[in-house]
């Protein structure tokens, strides 16, 4: 554990990241709600939900809300999403000119049908000279404020684009960089091959290298670091209905022993301030339906019987909310089958891609415009 504790801590651009540890952007739950809810146990980078760069130019008033921040944010952390590199530098010099973000990360990780059919996310690496130009417009757009970019091993096992991709972004002046360990095809399915981690780290040595997949305890973060030697973890489904995993990953990079996990009493209050903070950022309506998708993740292993789930997953007020806790074994331990995987896994699947996409990795010709859609 030593050698894990003795690297100098992480740096993305000017900011100073201690505990080495970034919130990943997950569509429909990093929005300023969760962010605040994660960053009250521990420090670290949070990142907002992914945004359309085309939605920023064009000023989409659902994109400009989702870009919404905390008072006490710092830095402010934004994931841009597009294929065309004019586009996507230009929604940088928005952000950075109108002071919107102090970081812009790039979304080249996305597996999901409806972006990379048209070019985006983790289909669009395999094109190198386009992925260049995205990087190269984007830094020079972004100026002094950090621009890093986050991507797969590759499309499937037979399009592998990593060392290339993070390559690439190195060599045109990307701040870091983040790898979450699966291929496009493997989706969130079966396990992330951290060896792949260990060769990005090989492979670029003048900026920092994340390592993204699997993380699901402090153990598991500490574990990557030490068999990778990558300078910090990128932490996604595993902090789903569990946002105090922020503090057991700072006390552990801190080599502290971890703080106890919450009993259900406990874990009733988190949900309960999380339903809060979204009230504040959504209003009643829109926090009651967003929450209920959370409920199962918070109560995942607890005891607790088949009906008063029902009624947590279909909640409309913050009256039933509290009638719904008062009816929980408050003092129930956090249970050990509550510490394991959590959220989608899904299983593997061929990508979809354009007409032709795999013929000419060279060949740098914008697909599609990409649509408005903000969030994933």
């Amino acid at each position: 554990m030593t050698a894990t504790l003795s690297k100098p801590a992480l740096k993305i651009g000017p900011y100073e990241v201690d505990p080495p540890v970034v919130l990943a952007p997950m569509a429909g739950i990093t929005n300023v709600a969760f962010r605040q809810l994660c960053a009250e146990y521990g420090a670290g980078i949070y990142v907002c939900e992914m945004i359309t760069a085309r939605a920023v130019v064009e000023r989409h008033p659902g994109t400009m809300h989702m870009m919404t921040f905390g008072a006490d944010e710092k830095p402010r952390s934004m994931q841009l999403y597009g294929v065309d590199p004019k586009t996507i530098a230009e929604a940088v010099r928005i952000i950075v000119g109108e002071g919107l973000a102090d970081h812009v990360d790039s979304n080249f990780g996305c597996p999901v049908a409806k972006v990379t059919r048209k070019g985006g996310g983790a289909a669009l690496p395999f094109k190198r000279k386009l992925f260049e130009a995205i990087v190269r417009e984007s830094v020079k757009a972004a100026g002094d404020t950090p621009f890093t970019v986050k991507f797969r091993i590759g499309i499937d096992d037979d399009h592998r684009t990593f060392l290339d991709a993070g390559r690439i972004a190195e060599a045109e002046g990307a701040a870091a960089v983040s790898l979450h360990a699966r291929t496009a095809a493997q989706r969130y399915s079966g396990q992330a091959d951290w060896t792949k981690i260990a060769e990005l780290k090989e492979a670029v040595t003048s900026i920092p290298v994340l390592g993204n997949g699997d993380i699901f305890s402090a153990e598991d973060a500490l574990r990557m670091v030490d068999e990778t030697g990558c300078d910090g973890v990128v932490v996604g489904r595993g902090c789903l209905g569990r946002p105090w995993l922020f503090g057991e990953l700072e006390a552990a990079f801190a080599g502290r022993p971890l703080p106890t996990p919450p009993n259900l009493g406990e874990v009733a209050a988190v949900l309960r301030r999380h339903t809060e903070l979204l009230i504040e950022h959504d209003g009643h309506d829109k926090a009651m339906r967003d929450i209920r998708k959370h409920m199962a993740w918070y109560l995942m292993g607890f005891p607790v019987g088949s009906e008063l789930r029902r009624g947590f997953a279909m909640l409309s007020s913050m009256d039933q909310l509290d009638d719904l806790i008062a009816q929980l074994d408050h003092d129930a331990p956090f249970p050990e089958a509550a510490t394991g995987p959590r959220g989608r896994q899904g299983s593997p699947g061929k990508v979809t891609l354009p007409h032709g996409w795999l013929d000419d990795p060279d060949d740098d010709c914008v697909p599609e415009a990409e649509d408005m859609h903000s969030g994933g």
